[in-house]
């Protein structure tokens, strides 16, 4: 056990070190700076920009950064629809795979347009290979980069002393894919196939097991899909088992791997963001506020895990043994635990083992994770969303010192605030409200004559139960991706419901900050003076951590007492 936990400490040293490196690189891309990968990639970005009659050069508000953003965005969510609802007549089917509904094709291009890639299908069996590449794999890089992007704005604002101007998106975007995703991506993809990972444009393979049976086995061209969907904290699974199937994750190198993968652009942006905005201590304190959090969560998991179910102690039985239920032995317990933290503090939402396996206590630190939503994050969103609660903060902070709220220069006023504390509330809104409706019709409409009625969603009665509604819509809210598995989702009723709050909590939350990026923005610069809020100190960096807990996990304690605490509980007791 002590070897298992040494790896993924030093997993997570791996992690920051080349987060470390690649952070002045993505600050020179995005500067304008020269850059090794110019000479390969400039002469296609330059193509493309004339292909489309783009000038990379226009300068763009931020408004308009926004209608572009939105209007590609609904492009792509048409585009994907129609391509899910027709996928059986297209080519690249070789195992002839059905059409999906349109309530489940409604679902699905929503989930990975929003970079959530929910999944209600089971990978090998609900797609075509067409549908996995062009529609699954190209959203993977585009609303990754779409985040990227959003995020590179609000450093152009964060940046100037007084301006309106704030870049442009359509550079900002094509960079995010050219020069970080796709580099990335090839390296993993490289490792991935070479550890096993199938890359064959082939149907299912037809194999004699031991017993002398004969099984079909899917495959298809997977190390590609599953190296993005991990670099762009994506997350949607070739296979229904997602990274817990041999195929997507052979094994602990590619464990590594995958680990590495999902969490180094997230904390490289936080560091890059010192670089680029000029302010080096202040991305010190952010990256200090997340890692606190992430091993406030992460801590409680391992020792819920390595300590197993109490119940069955009673019996008896090493605990220690019996909690592999739902793991890998390839991978164990430590690196599970630290996968399922690492997945739902940043937006990937992939799995290398069943999270509805495990210990109340790990359930109730996976939902706490997606709840606050800003500890890593996902690519260019978690600082999107760690920016709402600083300026709450700041606000906060100027009030309680007597002077008029300021963030680098800029005043903090009503406006800004309103917008703030919307988007804040917005994200316990819409998980607690889709957990107490789909509560309701459990309840009290349970025999309604649907397709899947209300009284078999739920796999477990109970706390656990209410748990796999809330875990949910917390998965959407939190553009996360993984489930409690034990519910029935794959219905009208959950894949429109879950649609709704995808993309509101996808877009709303972008529009949000770089709003208030764009209003501070053109104010009148006022210098600093000793008088002056300072938001690089550790006291700050404590004061946004309280306002994070107060605002986004408090909001959750009777939802969460209700489920994963009521379970932990009722085992102890």
């Amino acid at each position: 056990m002590n070897t298992e936990l040494t790896g993924i400490i030093i997993t997570y040293l791996l992690t920051l070190l080349f987060a470390v490196l690649l952070a002045k690189y993505i600050a020179k891309v995005f500067v304008g700076e020269k850059v090794w990968t110019d000479h390969l990639f400039r002469p296609v970005e330059r193509f493309m920009f004339r292909f489309a009659g783009i000038n990379p050069e226009t300068e763009m508000t931020w408004k308009e950064h926004l209608k572009a953003l939105l209007s590609i965005n609904m492009l792509w969510l048409v585009y994907t629809f129609f391509i899910l609802i027709f996928q059986d007549k297209l080519p690249l089917n070789p195992d002839h795979n059905p059409a999906q509904t349109p309530d489940l094709a409604f679902n699905t291009a929503i989930s990975f347009l929003v970079n959530c890639n929910l999944q209600d299908y089971s990978g090998e069996t609900g797609a075509t290979y067409f549908s996995q590449l062009f529609v699954f794999m190209f959203l993977h890089f585009v609303s990754a980069a779409t985040g990227i992007a959003a995020l590179v704005v609000l450093f152009k604002a964060l940046r100037e002393k007084s301006t309106t101007k704030l870049g442009n998106f359509w550079n900002y975007f094509i960079k995010s894919i050219t020069r970080i995703l796709l580099p990335i991506s090839v390296i993993v993809a490289v490792v991935l196939a070479f550890n096993g990972t199938p890359a064959s444009y082939k149907a299912k393979d037809a194999i004699v097991t031991i017993q002398g049976d004969t099984q079909n086995v899917s495959r298809g061209p997977a190390a590609a899909m599953i190296a993005i969907k991990h670099v762009g904290t994506n997350g949607g699974g070739w296979f229904g088992a997602n990274s817990a199937h041999p195929f997507e994750n052979p094994n602990y190198l590619t464990n590594m791997t995958e680990m590495v993968a999902q969490v180094v652009l997230p904390i490289a942006l936080i560091f890059a963001m010192g670089i680029f905005i000029r302010r080096k201590k202040f991305a010190y304190v952010v990256f200090g506020v997340m890692t606190i959090g992430m091993l406030m969560l992460l801590i409680p998991t391992v020792i819920a895990e390595m300590h197993g179910n109490p119940l069955i102690a009673k019996m008896g039985i090493n605990t220690a043994a019996t909690a592999m239920e739902g793991k890998e032995v390839r991978f164990g317990i430590p690196a599970s635990a630290y996968w399922s933290t690492v997945t739902t503090i940043i937006s990937t939402g992939s799995v290398n083992a069943m999270h509805e396996s495990m210990m109340p206590m790990t359930g109730a630190m996976q939902l706490l994770a997606m709840m606050m939503n800003c500890f890593y994050g996902g690519c260019g969103v978690g600082i999107l969303n760690y920016y709402i609660f600083v300026i709450i903060a700041v606000f906060i902070s100027g009030l309680m010192v007597g002077r008029t709220p300021e963030f680098f220069g800029h005043k903090v006023e009503a406006k800004e605030m309103k917008i703030a504390a919307i988007i804040a509330l917005l994200h316990p809104l819409l998980i607690l409200a889709g957990t107490a409706l789909s509560s309701w019709i459990f309840v009290h409409r349970g025999n309604a004559a649907w397709a899947v009625q209300p009284k078999n969603w739920l796999s477990n009665p109970g706390h656990h139960g209410f748990s796999e509604m809330l875990y949910q819509y917390s998965s959407c809210a939190a553009n996360n991706g993984s489930g409690f598995e034990g519910l029935a989702d794959n219905n009208p009723f959950w894949n429109i419901s879950t649609g709704f709050v995808l993309i509101l909590a996808r877009f709303l939350p972008i529009i949000g900050p770089l709003a208030i990026a764009g209003l501070m923005a053109q104010k009148k610069y006022i210098p600093e003076s000793a008088g002056t809020l300072r938001t690089d100190t550790a006291t700050f960096g404590l004061m946004t951590m309280a306002v994070i807990l107060i605002i986004a996990a408090l909001a959750f304690f009777p939802s969460l007492a209700l489920g994963p605490l009521a379970e932990h509980l009722s085992m102890v007791k």
